[in-house]
């Protein structure tokens, strides 16, 4: 899996990453369709994924949870599923919560569309575009790190995909 390109839009408020995965388009699908997957590569390391929730359709909802291997640390966050369309597309309405669930009013909001369509060679190509709802929204965001965080969670994929059969 590489990233092969970042793109930061202020005015259009969106992030966008794009990665060639060595994987067909519905293989690439799996990695966000089965939550045993997904667990073992969103997180960063140190901070692993466990998934509460995970209804992958329209109008359902994805509940997970980071938390540090040392330190106790615990990050929320709930994704409203807004549309999936398997294994093209998917739409996510994100939100970081406390751990009832409720949203964290400091937090900025964001959407999320991922795409798969093949690549020019083998493998598929996987784009992460990220709305956001603001410009303060978005400084704080990137602030945080986001880019940096997306390019280590992404990279995990290779692995995830050379242990999980298709």
């Amino acid at each position: 899996m590489t990233v092969t390109r970042v793109e930061q839009d202020t005015e259009a408020l969106t992030m966008t990453v794009t990665a060639d995965l060595d994987a067909t388009v519905e293989r690439a699908w799996q990695l966000w369709a089965d939550p045993r997957q997904f667990e073992r590569w969103w997180g960063p390391p140190g901070y692993p994924v466990t998934v509460v929730e995970h209804d992958l359709r329209a109008g359902g909802r994805i509940m997970f949870y980071m938390g540090a291997t040392e330190g106790g640390d615990r990050h929320d966050s709930t994704w409203e599923v807004v549309a999936a369309d398997p294994p093209h597309r998917l739409e996510l309405r994100d939100a970081d919560v406390d751990a009832d669930g409720r949203p964290n009013d400091d937090n900025a909001m964001t959407a999320m569309v991922i795409t798969f369509e093949p690549g020019d060679g083998r493998g598929a190509v996987m784009v992460v575009r990220t709305h956001f709802d603001s410009v303060e929204g978005m400084e704080q965001v990137l602030a945080m790190g986001v880019e940096e965080g997306m390019r280590i969670v992404l990279a995990q994929i290779d692995d995830v995909l050379a242990a999980t059969p298709t």
